[in-house]
């Protein structure tokens, strides 16, 4: 990423709510991230829809960041939402996709996965 990119999205992962200690799990760590990475998810029913909340850190500033985007973009929707919303493409279109590291792209898709996956389950558990 730019200086400006980079500079920009520490910042948005220095604006995230501090994570609880005892939220620190094996259960919400995700996996597949070369920097330790944890996210919480909440579900929230208004109108006989769950809406899911998600709470996350990471150890790397970069990474605390992309945790911040994925949080603005999906925190609040519906688990169906969630799941046909497609982050990959937003990082494409706001160019931040090509300044990301392999390293740092397999673990945004790790979390994105890990996201998608709460979700998939909230959805069975409704049914």
């Amino acid at each position: 990423m730019g200086n400006d990119e980079v500079g920009y999205v520490i910042e948005l992962g220095r604006r995230l709510p501090p994570f609880p200690e005892a939220q620190r799990t094996d259960a919400n760590k995700v996996p597949g991230c070369v920097s330790q990475v944890w996210l919480a998810t909440t579900v929230e029913h208004r109108d006989g829809r769950p809406l899911l909340g998600f709470a996350g850190d990471s150890d790397a500033h970069i990474v605390r960041g992309l945790v911040a985007i994925l949080i603005a973009l999906l925190s609040g929707r519906s688990a169906a939402e969630i799941v046909g919303e497609d982050p990959h493409a937003l990082f494409e279109r706001l160019g931040l996709g090509e300044h990301l590291t392999p390293q740092r792209s397999n673990g945004f898709r790790s979390m994105v996965s890990r996201m998608r996956a709460d979700a998939t389950t909230v959805m069975a558990e409704a049914m």
